[in-house]
């Protein structure tokens, strides 16, 4: 009976100590992931700030030349966000494991980002290029070719969904299962509006930055209820 005994407590304290260092885990990412993304805006706002865009492919080029350690600061920081995102998201789950939006959204958030993590990826190519001496005029050709691709249009699709309607669908989940600080919900929530709004009526990438930083004080409420609620919960320590 003690042999038995002592074999079946075994399982469950490792258990506990698994979900443990997996909810610190999660929490982890929730307070880190956001902040690349914070990275990422910033540093291209940096990089346009003379005027630089992307609307052409020698445009795109030119704007890599001139700033190619904004860029890597940018591609970096993004591609970071896009691995650690998908633990922070994760981990958001089961603070509201009834709510569907939660769910829907944040699945379609975990998706987007893998995806943009293959746009930002493709990046560094674009960069090579911007650096290499070579024909201008061939080189950008290379790089809006590549962007019109259809075959690879899906994935920028798939971004664009899961990092606006997923992020508004997860964080509408939050707001109404009241699992997280009303603050965090509505931080979160306003990354896509400000991030439309910065596309469609500024070129400086300010709003951008704007909600990312709210986004990542959001994410970082998630993470305090997440270890409040670990701290609450005797049997997972």
């Amino acid at each position: 009976m003690m042999t038995a005994t002592t074999a079946d407590t075994i399982p469950v304290a490792a258990t506990g100590r698994t979900s443990g260092m997996r909810r610190i885990g999660c929490a982890v990412a929730m307070l880190l992931a956001p902040w690349g993304f914070v990275v990422a805006n910033t540093a291209y706002l940096l990089a346009i700030r003379d005027g630089g865009n992307e609307d052409t492919g020698a445009d795109t080029l030119a704007l890599y030349a001139a700033h190619p350690g904004l860029v890597h600061a940018a591609v970096t920081g993004g591609m970071l966000a896009c691995l650690l995102i998908v633990p922070a998201v994760m981990g958001v789950f089961p603070l509201a494991p009834t709510s569907r939006l939660t769910l829907i959204g944040g699945s379609l958030m975990i998706a987007g980002y893998i995806c943009y993590f293959g746009v930002l990826n493709s990046s560094i190519g674009t960069l090579a290029l911007a650096l290499a001496d070579g024909p201008v005029d061939a080189m950008a050709q290379v790089v809006e070719d590549t962007q019109a691709d259809v075959w690879g249009l899906w994935v920028f699709l798939l971004f664009v969904i899961g990092n606006l309607i997923g992020t508004l669908l997860f964080a509408i989940g939050l707001l109404r299962s009241r699992s997280v600080p009303l603050w965090a919900a509505l931080a979160i929530m306003s990354w896509p509006p400000l991030h439309v709004i910065g596309l469609a009526f500024f070129g400086n990438e300010v709003p951008q930055v704007i909600g990312a930083v709210l986004q990542a004080l959001g994410f970082a409420g998630c993470a305090v209820a997440l270890l409040r609620r670990g701290m609450n919960t005797p049997s997972d320590g």
